[in-house]
């Protein structure tokens, strides 16, 4: 039995397909066997292929915990930082200036 995967948005596929990529190169950097890193991940080889592929089925918990087997959790921590959230900060900003002050 197969799973239906919903069809994601171009730039979400385009970015996981960059991010998985990335993974992959920064793993082939470091010299690391694919069945390696697959066995400090926890995971399967398969799993990591789809990681390395980008692939929307994989959990979050699969690429950050690449990510942290390669050193790089610090990055995967920044993705969604709301200090660096423009749109959601000017949002704010304009809100906490209106007669109801929904900040206090």
């Amino acid at each position: 039995m197969t799973r239906d995967v919903p069809k994601l948005p171009l730039p979400v596929r385009n970015a996981l397909r960059k991010l998985g990529g990335d993974i992959r190169d920064a793993r082939r950097r470091r010299r690391i066997p694919s069945a390696v890193m697959a066995e400090r991940a926890m995971l399967s080889r398969g799993t990591l292929t789809k990681v390395e592929e980008g692939d929307s089925t994989v959990s979050m918990g699969a690429f950050a915990t690449v990510l942290y087997v390669q050193g790089m959790t610090e990055r995967s921590v920044e993705v969604a930082d709301t200090r660096s959230d423009v749109v959601g900060l000017l949002l704010e900003s304009h809100a906490c200036g209106a007669d109801v002050d929904p900040c206090a």
